[in-house]
């Protein structure tokens, strides 16, 4: 019996499951970008222990380590991390592995977050993250598209969601989970108006404590933000609060109440990290703090980036949030009208996204001036012109920049440069 041949799939078929001929480009471009920086790193690896072996006084300041040593090795960590996946995601585009690339691109994206992070806490803002935020962008899109399979199952669940939200709305169970996993359903509408409203009702109990309690009588504008009654660290507090406890809703309050103490304590601890070591900017400090006369035992672990009753605050505000505040503030979120759900969530996130930016330049921009630093770009004079030293001083009243304490090179540069202009004085006086 003669055996039937299977037919063959139509051209438009197989294209159909090949990667584009600019995208196997791009990956044959990261394939050798990851090929070509494992050497580079492992040369660079070997240079820095070898410099060490010959001089450890290289990478301490007294006793402590030097902060930009520290992160340029947890940067070349990362970006070794960052090179093998480059070396996978660029292979598994020029096979045409479109799944498995959308997958690895999530662990791509990921790394160059963590690296922008740390090279605005080493170099500021400037022309060097240029790069790294294009690549991230073609990373975040490539992530979307790559897939058609991926894209297709988006289609079709948001769909499934849209429906499932208006017969929510029509029960008044709009934004609840559903499923009953956790009290509120963890998406960006709802998360982005946590975050909004909490920036603003934080700012309002930081003015209140600190005219009742710290300062008392005496206004402290407070905001964390260039624009606007924002204080972010509560936005970003709460929505973290909010994805962590919320599956926590039905808990035991002691549980509740020591998870939320826990995480609002390191949190605080992070932010007043990464503010300092990338801008020199102290915004609280609980150094010296005591317990009924005895030190503080979190303030001291902790360099006084946080301390044991702001830990207990925290605990506390986590439980009032998950118990009490969220419910309301699913209620305040569903006001707004469901034909303008999306198109004002997405017009107000553009704002706060280009407020945080520009917060982030003057930021670095006013660290630069009390650096000794000349403004020597249109961005920098930009700033030096609207919102000087003395706005920023008015406006982030409780924040003061140190850049000795800061962990950025071109502090460490400006510093030099000012003792040797100093000495340079001193000799021409001396002369004369």
């Amino acid at each position: 019996m003669p055996q039937t041949k299977t037919p063959a799939a139509p051209q438009h078929a197989r294209s159909a499951k090949e990667v584009p001929l600019i995208i196997r480009v791009y990956g044959l471009l990261c394939l050798a970008d990851g090929i070509v920086t494992i050497p580079t790193i492992a040369i660079f690896a070997a240079m820095v222990v070898w410099a060490l072996s010959s001089d450890p006084s290289l990478i301490t300041i007294g006793t402590d380590p030097t902060l930009p040593i520290v992160l340029s090795v947890l940067s070349v960590v990362i970006t070794a991390i960052n090179a093998v996946a480059l070396i996978i995601f660029g292979r598994a585009l020029m096979k045409s592995r479109r799944r498995h690339a959308a997958r690895v691109s999530y662990a791509l994206i990921a790394a160059s977050i963590v690296q922008l992070i740390i090279s605005i806490m080493l170099q500021g803002i400037g022309t060097h993250l240029i790069a790294p935020i294009i690549q991230l962008v073609i990373l975040i899109a490539l992530s979307v598209t790559v897939d058609p399979s991926l894209i297709q199952e988006r289609r079709v669940q948001r769909e499934l969601e849209d429906l499932e939200d208006r017969e929510a709305a029509a029960h008044g169970m709009l934004g609840r989970d559903l499923e009953g996993k956790g009290y509120i359903e963890l998406n960006f509408f709802n998360l982005f108006w946590v975050f909004v409203v909490c920036c603003v009702l934080g700012l309002i109990i930081e003015v209140i404590y600190h005219m009742v309690v710290v300062d008392p009588g005496v206004y402290q504008d407070r905001a964390g933000m260039l624009f606007g009654p924002f204080s972010p660290i509560y936005g970003f507090g709460a929505v973290l609060m909010t994805v962590a406890l919320n599956r926590f809703y039905k808990a035991n309050p002691i549980i509740i109440f020591v998870v939320s103490a826990i995480i609002g304590g390191l949190f605080e601890a992070a932010v007043s990290l990464f503010m300092q070591v990338g801008f020199g900017a102290v915004a609280w400090d609980y150094t010296g703090m005591t317990l009924f006369g005895i030190p503080d035992p979190v303030a001291i672990a902790f360099g006084g980036r946080t301390a044991t009753p702001f830990m207990l605050m925290w605990g506390g505000l986590g439980f009032v949030w998950i118990k009490l505040c969220l419910p309301w503030l699913l209620k305040l979120i569903n006001l707004i009208p469901w034909s303008l759900r999306y198109s004002l969530t997405t017009i107000c996130a553009v704002l706060m996204l280009v407020n945080g930016v520009m917060t982030l330049e003057a930021l670095d921009c006013w660290f630069e001036r009390v650096s000794g630093v000349a403004a020597s770009s249109p961005v920098e004079e930009f700033y030096a012109k609207h919102f000087d030293n003395a706005y920023m001083e008015h406006r982030f009243e409780s924040m003061t920049i140190t850049p000795e304490d800061s962990g950025r090179m071109d502090a460490a540069a400006a510093t030099d440069a000012m003792t040797a202009g100093d000495a340079a004085e001193a000799a021409g006086s001396a002369t004369a």
